[in-house]
């Protein structure tokens, strides 16, 4: 397919050699818990504060990836991660670790989309041979940085999500080992339909699910029914209902779609309200559910497409509405 305005077909597309997992408690009892490379009982992963339990997530992801891939964190060209806390403080500590050429980035919960794009780019372009994308998330971190210390006990609304407390990683090689490969991706538009409320981000980011995937469809002539699953994250129950309406006023709805956040959480018997949330949210359900299946022959082609509410807690305290964002991967093949 040709270059498009927002598309780009991979020529040489980076093949997928590894992944990993990490997890809390909760995720550990959700439907994909026993998918997870590493959980902890007691979401500390044996550190002194929830920062630094991220940054262990990350480390233990990446040291599964790795391993899948029968790679050394040396022989990484390059790691690209962000999350959501300031600075981006744990995956700039996950790095420190790896000790290897990296690149920060924020795309709140859409990083890990925002990662595997830019590193298929650098790959599909000849600057590497092996890359490392990688986010997290962690929901006692969360709720510090952006809403109230968890000894308040404020009580959620029903349009409310759940931050995960998770990593997931995944490396990619410019070389022919077998596995799934990202064969395009699509670069989203930070779109804002004036939602103030930072307990309704599904809503939020909705906008943005829907222009990138119209986006993608457009530039590449593709319809929803030529992937096997269409996979937003993480929109939760709200959010998705939203895109599936209006794919349904388009005349084109989405049989073969779900949401990330509804899928790493029991919805109702684990009290997530609207469903899952957070950086570790699709990067999970990509490292436990979406990778394996390619893997397996489940799914041939699938579009991944997580997204990302752009707000930080001085936009909320000034007024300000929320910009969304989201990013579509296209992954094909890995059976063996």
């Amino acid at each position: 397919m040709p270059r498009s305005s927002q598309t780009y077909p991979l020529s040489r597309p980076p093949v997928i050699v590894g992944y990993g997992s990490a997890g809390g408690r909760k995720e550990k009892e959700g439907p994909l818990g026993r998918f997870f490379d590493h959980t902890c009982e007691d979401d500390t992963f044996q550190q002194s504060s929830w920062e630094m339990a991220e940054t262990a997530m990350q480390q233990l992801a990446l040291g599964s990836a790795l391993k899948r891939a029968k790679l050394e964190a040396q022989q990484l060209d390059f790691l690209l991660a962000g999350d959501l806390l300031n600075q981006c403080i744990s995956s700039a500590f996950a790095a420190r670790w790896a000790g290897v050429p990296y690149l920060g980035l924020y795309g709140a919960c859409s990083t890990m989309g925002e990662s595997v794009a830019l590193a298929s780019l650098l790959l599909a372009g000849g600057w590497g041979n092996h890359a490392a994308a990688m986010t997290s998330s962690h929901f006692c971190s969360a709720e510090r940085q952006y809403r109230t210390p968890l000894e308040y006990g404020c009580q959620r609304p029903p349009t409310a999500q759940w931050t995960a407390t998770a990593a997931g990683a995944v490396v990619l090689s410019s070389q022919g080992e077998k596995g799934p490969v990202v064969s395009a991706v699509t670069i989203g538009k930070v779109m804002d339909k004036g939602v103030k409320d930072p307990a309704n981000m599904g809503a939020a980011m909705a906008p943005a699910a829907y222009d990138t995937l119209r986006a993608h469809f457009r530039d590449t002539g593709r319809s929803p029914a030529d992937y096997d699953l269409i996979l937003t994250g993480d929109l939760g129950q709200l959010g998705w209902e939203i895109v599936s309406d209006f794919f349904s006023r388009d005349g084109c709805p989405l049989s073969n779609y779900n949401d990330c956040g509804l899928l790493l959480f029991e919805r109702e018997a684990q009290d997530v309200h609207c469903g899952g949330s957070g950086c570790g949210c699709s990067a999970a359900v990509l490292t436990t559910m979406v990778l394996p299946g390619l893997q397996s022959g489940r799914w041939k082609r699938v579009l991944f497409c997580p997204t990302g509410a752009l707000l930080s807690p001085v936009s909320t305290m000034q007024g300000e509405s929320i910009p969304g964002i989201c990013h579509a991967i296209v992954l094909e093949g890995g059976a063996s």
